[in-house]
């Protein structure tokens, strides 16, 4: 007899139905039809041994057992005297699975979901797993919005109780929203509305990259709570979306959303006032709030609102502080009154403070930059300070800071700083290329974070094809603990100008110095520092007029001495590739000895994120002013300031705006190279966007941008008698010249890589232009 119900069949063959319900003892058992499984396996899943007395039920269950393990398509269990039969089918084992049609979801993707779930090679064929597969695969597809997709599965026999599994996958297109309705609007109309949305019916040629006509349910309901919070923010209190239905067309290839709300009407604030324990001045608290009686209620007022009051006595120490904003609807005069109430806690205390990450960097470099202290009371200022300090180090990728209660201790909690480490230096041998440079040659360690130890290393040697560089600095940012840094710097160089936009000179120079660093705030320090160099310049034959005269007047040796002193405020958000922040740096160095002059510099950069980091809007300007003092007639001209190419005015080559050099007579050289000039004026302006295709926009960074920039000489060099000056003194704004274009940088293993697409926008005649620049590996 078979038991099809249950997939179980129990028969006691040659014994009448009387007999089944006498029960005897089983002396042995004998167990026919495995081909592939074992009689172990069958004996392990048996629930009935030898020498066990059973019955009809007890029989029946162990039928059960067996088809229990899936191994098996039919059990019979029958008695041949004393001893039980026990007869089974085994179900077919997969010997192949051909997956065919799939493009949306990779191969190895399904394949890894089909071995999950019991259905791989050499593995028992379980038709209801076969089946609640190809359901899940197609709410995959219909996630995706592809409702027309269908999965077709068939098993191919192939003998030896085998088969071949197929799966067919027809992915089907995505549904695309060709209606969405808003029904119950009155003050606003549907296209203010659906401008609110993500999702679209219409999206454009161009700004359809920003909008999406693919239905997808996660898309509609973020897109439902941005109207409603859209509306909150408008005084609507009791606005409210009250259904939402979405159709399919017969085909299943176009979607139609129709969205019922019911607008309410709008509200002003009215009263605000603190219930609990507020912990700091009314009035301070009052100011800190977005919220005023009489202006338009708005939600994000609110929320932001409260967020300051937990930030400030977070500040005080107040870390687990609640804040419930309260609104109180007044129906009668159209008005929402604001209750925010306090309740601070217990001041919390840090415990510990942990690092996590910092394989390279020791733990002291680290907690140096720390301004919470342990033991102190937990100001979310000071945490978030120190997140801050941590990532203007550059040493960190990223720098995430938890905090974490202390079990049983309200009062404490424990601050960790995850940090990610990334390369800030090089020590190898190096081959770059730049096109004002060509390519450079070196060998150089250069470490921000010399052997985790936060001080700066730089030793190497280069030579490209003008100039040659030998180098040695070393700086230790915390000679003392209160932040004195103490550096030390030795140098020789040599550049040769000839085959350069420069106009054409040599120098020879060897130098070093000593520098301190002095911090008056937490954002500021200031510099002083003694350099003394000795320098030889020569000129050539095709030389300009203003090199030949300088030289014939001044001389060609110059052994100087020169004191500086500098002011830095850094507030940017991390070490490379900002995006938001500023930075400020102004110089004066004073030399005197053989030559003797000044240079004042002053460097700026100011980032404003647009509502996420990866947008942001950068202003910088650079501005220098450089003049002879003391016996010297004039600025040496190989001190002057250049403009033009990379870090200037982009699509100008490199070292080539400002007054034309006058050529002697009889020099075979009429290029119009440039001393460049005393005067700097540089400023740019970039939107900074994030870089399509690439995950880590840390490591790389594109910005559409506009330069400006040129320098300029208050007076001109002498020409020497008999001579005709090329050389219009004066600085005139209107003589700026501007660019615009897109620009690239990108942390590459081989060293940092710079270029530019760019356009001037006001070339005049002599101009040198250049369209592309690029710079790949670390230069000095």
């Amino acid at each position: 007899m078979k038991i099809r119900a249950m997939g179980l069949a129990v028969a006691l063959a040659g014994v009448s139905p009387a007999a089944l319900a006498v029960s005897f003892q089983v002396s042995d058992i004998r167990v026919e039809g495995l081909q592939r499984v074992s009689a172990g396996t069958v004996f392990n899943a048996l629930p009935i041994s030898a020498r066990d007395s059973v019955n009809d039920e007890a029989i029946s269950n162990a039928g059960r057992a067996l088809f229990a393990t899936g191994l098996f398509d039919d059990v019979r269990l029958g008695r041949d005297g004393d001893v039980l039969v026990v007869d089974v089918e085994e179900r077919p084992s997969i010997a192949g699975i051909n997956i065919e049609g799939n493009s949306q979801i990779p191969e190895d993707r399904l394949r890894q979901g089909l071995t999950d779930a019991g259905l791989a090679e050499g593995q028992v064929l379980q038709r209801s797993t076969l089946e609640e597969m190809q359901r899940e695969l197609e709410r995959v597809y219909q996630s995706q919005g592809r409702y027309s997709a269908s999965i077709n599965t068939s098993v191919e026999e192939l003998g030896q109780n085998r088969v071949q599994v197929n799966i067919d996958i027809n992915e089907g297109s995505v549904a695309r929203i060709r209606q969405i309705n808003i029904v119950g609007n009155e003050d606003f109309d549907d296209a203010t509305l659906l401008d609110q949305f993500e999702l679209s019916d219409r999206p454009g040629w161009f700004f359809g990259w920003f909008s999406s006509d693919q239905y997808s349910r996660e898309q509609l309901q973020g897109d439902l709570d941005r109207l409603r919070s859209w509306y909150l923010d408008r005084g609507y209190v009791n606005f409210s979306i009250d259904s939402t239905q979405v159709s399919i067309s017969p085909d299943q290839s176009s979607i139609f959303v129709t969205i019922n709300v019911d607008e309410g009407n709008r509200y002003d604030f009215g009263d605000v006032s603190f219930a609990g324990d507020l912990q700091i001045d009314e009035t301070r608290a009052r100011s800190l709030v977005q919220v005023e009686s009489g202006k338009t209620f708005s939600q994000s007022d609110l929320t932001a609102s409260t967020e300051a009051l937990r930030q400030a006595l977070g500040a005080e120490g107040f870390a687990f502080a609640q804040i419930d904003a309260m609104p109180q609807v007044n129906e009668a005069d159209g008005r929402v009154d604001v209750v925010f109430r306090v309740n601070p806690g217990r001041r919390a205390y840090v415990r510990r403070i942990n690092f996590q990450g910092n394989t390279t960097t020791a733990d002291e470099v680290l907690r140096r930059e720390i301004t919470q202290l342990e033991g102190a009371p937990a100001s979310t200022d000071a945490i978030s300070d120190s997140q801050q300090r941590l990532e203007r180090l550059g040493f960190f990728r990223s720098v995430e800071v938890n905090t974490q209660p202390v079990a049983d201790t309200p009062d404490q909690l424990d601050v960790t700083y995850n940090v990610e480490e990334q390369p800030s230096g090089s020590i190898s041998a190096s081959l770059g290329f730049a096109q004002s440079e060509g390519i450079i040659y070196g060998a150089s360690l250069s470490q921000r974070n010399f052997l985790g130890t936060g001080n700066r290393v730089d030793i190497g040697a280069q030579t490209s094809r003008y100039y040659t560089n030998l180098r040695f600095s070393f700086t230790d940012p915390y000679w003392t603990l209160d932040g004195i840094s103490r550096g030390y710097n030795l140098y020789y160089r040599s550049t040769d100008y000839e085959d350069s936009d420069i106009s054409t000179y040599s120098t020879d120079a060897i130098g070093g110095g000593v520098s301190f660093g002095y911090p008056i705030s937490d954002l500021s320090r200031v510099n002083f520092g003694l350099n003394l160099e000795s320098l030889s310049v020569d000129y050539y034959n095709d030389s300009p007029a203003e090199i030949v005269e300088f030289v014939d007047s001044e001389g060609d040796n110059f052994d100087t001495a020169t004191l500086s002193t500098g002011w830095t405020r850094n507030n940017l958000n991390r070490g490379t590739l900002p995006t938001a922040g500023s930075y400020q740096n102004a110089s004066l160095d004073v030399t005197g000895g053989d030559a003797q002059f000044y240079k004042l510099r002053y460097r700026g950069r100011k980032l404003f994120p647009i509502k996420t980091e990866e947008w942001s809007l950068r202003f910088a300007t650079e501005l220098g002013y450089a003049d002879s003092i003391g016996g010297t007639d004039n600025l040496p001209f190989y001190e002057n300031f250049y403009s033009g190419g990379l870090g200037s005015v982009r699509g100008f080559r490199s070292n080539t705006l400002g007054q034309p050099t006058t050529p002697r007579p009889g020099s075979r050289d009429d290029d119009d190279d440039t001393l460049g000039g005393n005067v700097l004026v540089e400023g740019s302006a970039e939107l900074i966007f994030p870089t399509p295709f690439i995950d880590d926009q840390r490591q790389v960074q594109t910005s559409f941008f506009i330069d400006a920039g040129n320098t300029y000489l208050t007076d001109c060099y002498p020409v020497g008698d008999n001579v005709t000056s090329a050389c219009s003194s004066g600085v005139d704004l209107s003589d700026l010249r501007y660019s615009a274009g897109l620009g690239l940088s990108w942390l590459t293993p081989v060293g940092p890589l710079t270029f530019s697409v760019a356009r001037p926008l006001n070339e005049k005649d002599g101009d040198e232009t250049q369209f592309f620049q690029f710079s790949l590996g670390q230069t000095f």
